[in-house]
């Protein structure tokens, strides 16, 4: 890509497209029409004119190489977590010295005091705000977006009017509540700690995803809503820091979709496996909200009976939305559609490739049906459903498997915000609902309990992956825990975002003692994995690792008490 191209990344004249090349830039010739802007040695971003990005783009591309959108899954807590107990020993007393802690989200109110040292300079080693427009200022490669460093937050800070200065805000709180949970600093009249106060922060702001995309997904306009390819350069662009400034990072990742196969191998979560992977990285991601939210279906398709009839119901305020049927290969798979009207459209048949546009006689829907008979990255059959104005009522789907093995499918519906909360599967299934990246094999995957009363937060995703893969691995405080708010103040909130901030911190202490004080070089998300679910708390009634629990109830201090034992035994 040029600096004359770069417009393109931004403009919404231009569709957005995920290629893998792996090294092989011969691939490229045969997108020579288009900007190619190259990622890393094995992915890169293509941009092609809107009026190009067709009926025909699954069929030309693929469904993975289209952006998935993510959007935001929403001091007791230290104690329950053994925080406060560990640093009670003076030799553990870790604060996350050394150590930074990354942000991928809405941003920071860098203003507020919880993010500055006494002196009120600033805990942000630097901030890429994706929105913000540069001709040079964007981190090296990326070609959009404006890097605010160190320097010139500080100038901000001093300054009587600081947006005039760095204008970068944080208008949703999110990623606010995010850095501050992990690394906000003690206030101590508000009974407030980050995790690691002691821990500096690297932020990235994400973009907002294009009307383009949002509208191939059926996504309002006015939700949160992030592209898979934003989020991949803002990951890189963390660790590309780190390894800058020399210093270990944990990465907290509070962002989540239903969309793709729940089985950790998108091109996002493929990338945070890589990143987590590196020596002085980890990587927490947020199971999601999605447990109670009936948004799920699980079949299984009877060789006598050849079908399985999936009822959903569609709320009367919804304006559309994407649907997606995932079946197990080798089996193929099919649908017929029934509305709630009567009408009926035959089982459209499987094909290599099926793009088909429904209209209806008596209703004003539009349903296009897309067959993706061997997804790419899967291997799997992939059905994507997208509707537009909807009817309400119920809407049956019956879906028939043709094999010689017992046939299965999941299906999902959006998460949260991406449609009416009384848009349902009527015999919903809670578990498999952990949303991407969740379910990526490296990083830990995170749910959220009430650390009151030890209860599981009632909309937390629950487990396993698709493929069985265990996920979560542990469960964190997550209920009614305090957060800074925007106006300068404290809240409430609730979520698996929470507790995977929560958890990010727990990890950077052990990247502070593992590698900043040197007690375990190299020491990656993998390794850390295996210290906290060595070190969780288990309910003797309960059997582990489960789908509700992973393997217990994240406690740090238990970690090195393990440890201690294990030294002790040699």
């Amino acid at each position: 890509m040029t600096q004359e191209e770069r417009y393109k990344i931004t403009s919404n004249e231009y569709a957005d497209l995920i290629i893998p090349y792996n090294e092989n830039i011969a691939i490229f010739e045969k997108y020579k029409n288009y900007s190619v802007h190259i990622m890393n040695s094995g992915i890169a971003i293509l941009y092609i004119p809107v009026k190009e990005f067709n009926q025909r783009i699954n069929r030309t591309f693929g469904y993975s190489a289209i952006p998935t959108c993510f959007g935001i899954t929403n001091e007791r807590s230290l104690e329950v977590s053994g925080v406060n107990k560990l640093r009670r020993l003076p030799v553990f007393d870790l604060r996350g010295k050394g150590v930074l802690i990354g942000i991928l989200d809405s941003g920071i109110d860098y203003t507020n005091p919880i993010f500055q040292y006494p002196d009120g300079t600033t805990k942000i080693v630097a901030i890429w705000d994706q929105t913000i427009d540069s001709v040079n200022g964007y981190p090296s490669d990326t070609f959009y977006g404006t890097e605010y460093i160190r320097e010139q937050i500080n100038e901000a800070l001093a300054n009587e009017n600081p947006y005039d200065v760095v204008p970068s805000r944080d208008e949703i709180g999110h990623g606010t509540m995010m850095a501050g949970i992990a690394a906000g600093s003690s206030v101590i009249e508000n009974k407030f700690s980050g995790v690691v106060p002691d821990s500096e922060l690297v932020i990235v702001k994400l973009k907002q995803a294009k009307s383009l995309i949002r509208g191939y997904f059926v996504i309002p306009e006015e939700i949160p809503c992030y592209q898979e390819n934003d989020i991949m350069w803002g990951a890189q662009y963390l660790i590309r820091i780190a390894r800058k400034l020399n210093r270990p990072i944990a990465i907290a990742v509070g962002l989540g979709t239903s969309s793709g196969a729940h089985d950790g191998r998108g091109y996002l979560s493929s990338l945070l496996s890589i990143g987590g992977d590196f020596p002085g990285v980890t990587v927490t991601i947020a199971a999601g909200n999605e447990g109670n939210a009936r948004r799920h279906y699980y079949g299984t398709i009877n060789p006598s009976i050849g079908y399985e009839t999936v009822e959903l119901y569609i709320d009367e305020n919804e304006t559309g939305f994407s649907m997606e049927i995932w079946g197990r290969a080798p089996n193929t798979y099919s649908i017929d559609i029934l509305s709630p009207s009567g009408e009926y459209v035959p089982r459209i048949m499987e094909s290599l490739f099926v793009s088909r546009q429904v209209s209806f006689v008596f209703e004003e829907t539009e349903i296009i049906v897309d067959y993706h008979m061997v997804e790419s990255q899967t291997g799997d059959q992939l059905i994507l459903l997208r509707f537009r104005k909807p009817s309400p009522g119920i809407w049956r789907f019956q879906v028939y498997g043709r094999g010689d093995l017992k046939g299965t499918f999941h299906a999902w519906l959006p998460m949260n915000g991406f449609l009416s909360d009384k848009t349902y599967f009527v015999q919903s299934n809670p578990y498999t609902t952990i949303t991407s990246p969740g379910n990526a094999t490296v990083p830990i995957t995170v749910t959220a309990y009430n650390p009151y009363n030890e209860a599981l937060y009632t909309y937390a995703g629950r487990g396993y992956s698709r493929i069985d893969t265990i996920k979560p691995e542990l469960a964190a405080p997550g209920v009614n825990m305090l957060s800074p708010n925007l106006e300068h103040g404290f809240m409430e909130v609730s979520g698996t975002s929470v507790a995977a901030a929560h958890t990010a911190g727990i990890t950077a202490m052990l990247l502070e003692w593992g590698t900043v004080r040197g007690n375990y070089p190299g020491i990656d998300t993998v390794e850390i994995k295996k210290f906290l679910v060595k070190g969780a708390r288990r309910n003797d009634l309960l059997m582990y690792p489960n789908r509700d629990w992973g393997y217990g109830l994240l406690d740090i201090y238990n970690v090195f008490n393990t440890l201690r034992s294990s030294i002790l035994k040699r």
